[in-house]
């Protein structure tokens, strides 16, 4: 299934982003160190804490779309910003599954639910009219 249009443009931006120097500096989206010349930040991140960083970002942004996008697949979205969505055999990971806040629906359905942008909760279910 592929990404809506929002959400292929954020992993493109989390992608391209240079993370390497991210805690010290503010800058633009779309940063890259080889475009920074003597404002160069001398402090860099290790690889491995590149891609925390990178998935810290994926799972925040994931959270926000999953919660919209009823057909988002954090899976392929992950892979979209450039990190690993699948375990040593090549199956989905869970780790990335459950980076994100969701619990089952409410409904019994077997989907699930994700909570709430910027919140610890879920949408109250509808209640159905009492006649």
């Amino acid at each position: 299934m592929a990404l809506s249009r929002i959400a292929a443009q954020q992993a493109a931006e989390i992608k391209q982003h240079d993370w390497s120097d991210a805690p010290y500096r503010a800058d633009k989206a779309g940063h890259d160190r080889s475009m920074d010349g003597r404002q160069a930040s001398s402090e860099q991140l290790t690889p491995d804490q590149v891609v925390r960083l990178k998935m810290n970002v994926a799972w925040v942004t994931a959270q926000v779309l999953a919660y919209n996008d009823p057909n988002f697949s954090e899976h392929e979205y992950f892979q979209a910003c450039g990190l690993e969505s699948r375990n040593s055999n090549g199956r989905p990971s869970a780790t990335v599954t459950y980076g994100l806040r969701h619990g089952p629906a409410a409904d019994g359905s077997g989907t699930r639910r994700f909570q709430i942008p910027g919140t610890y909760r879920f949408d109250e279910p509808e209640t159905p009219p009492t006649a």
